[in-house]
């Protein structure tokens, strides 16, 4: 009887353990859901035409006046929340892709920007993300540097896998002064993995998740400017760059 008692005991201790620890990694996963703006600029207007597959979502400008852009979403953010700033850079002639992460993390599938460029032979790109989405970003890059023109980090930065010190890519790094998601010793060290011509640009106001469309997130500052207006000097300083790549 104490034999049956005891494995009965064990077996309904672990059976809780299993619902407490799936219930721990549901809360964990759950993704930034895009907010009311982003569900509006995935819908085809203002000379981008806007498509959705599994892999990807591409903001295509009728007339192509540049490079295009490939990026990697934020860890647990919805690739839907980047819409209003793909569509803001796709409408000054630049297709923007945003590509999709398995469970919203883009550690899962690095390798994201091989397809796109592959199936759009006859684009330049340059490649990049916000925060988790930009580490990973410069991983492919410091591995893959003939396919790109350039690199660049929203509230992000490279670690040594994805160094670029010794590539002669473009780099952009912008971040927000009232980010406090950002790592700053680590975003501080990123710097040395990249190379010297690196364009520096701060966000007065700015947080990290304005960068997107998803509402606050846990743990950051709180911005002094608008989401709206955070996204136009994001896209601003981005069209400069871009208009500056060789």
């Amino acid at each position: 009887m104490k034999k049956k008692i005891t494995r009965r005991s064990i077996l309904i201790a672990l059976l809780l353990f299993l619902i407490v620890a799936g219930l721990l990694l549901w809360k964990y996963l759950t993704p930034y859901t895009p907010a009311e703006k982003a569900e509006s600029a995935l819908v085809s207007a203002g000379g981008v035409s806007v498509e959705q597959n599994d892999n990807w979502i591409s903001f295509e400008p009728t007339v192509i006046l540049g490079t295009a852009v490939i990026f990697y979403p934020g860890a647990l953010v919805e690739a839907e929340a980047y819409a209003p700033l793909a569509k803001r850079i796709a409408a000054a002639g630049h297709p923007f892709y945003i590509a999709r992460m398995p469970l919203n993390l883009a550690v899962i599938k690095g390798d994201a920007a091989d397809e796109i460029i592959r199936v759009h032979p006859k684009q330049s790109f340059v490649l990049g993300g916000h925060s988790l989405g930009g580490v990973m970003a410069s991983r492919y890059a410091s591995e893959h540097p003939d396919q790109l023109k350039g690199v660049f980090f929203l509230a992000s930065y490279p670690d040594e896998k994805g160094s670029l010190k010794d590539t002669t890519l473009s780099v952009l790094s912008l971040l927000g002064t009232e980010d406090e998601v950002v790592d700053r010793d680590k975003y501080n060290e990123g710097r040395s993995y990249l190379p010297g011509n690196t364009v520096y640009f701060s966000i007065m106001g700015g947080n990290h998740a304005q960068f997107g469309s998803y509402g606050p997130q846990k743990g950051d500052g709180t911005a002094t400017i608008t989401e709206d207006d955070q996204q136009a000097r994001t896209a601003r300083t981005m069209l400069d760059w871009m208009g500056n790549l060789r």
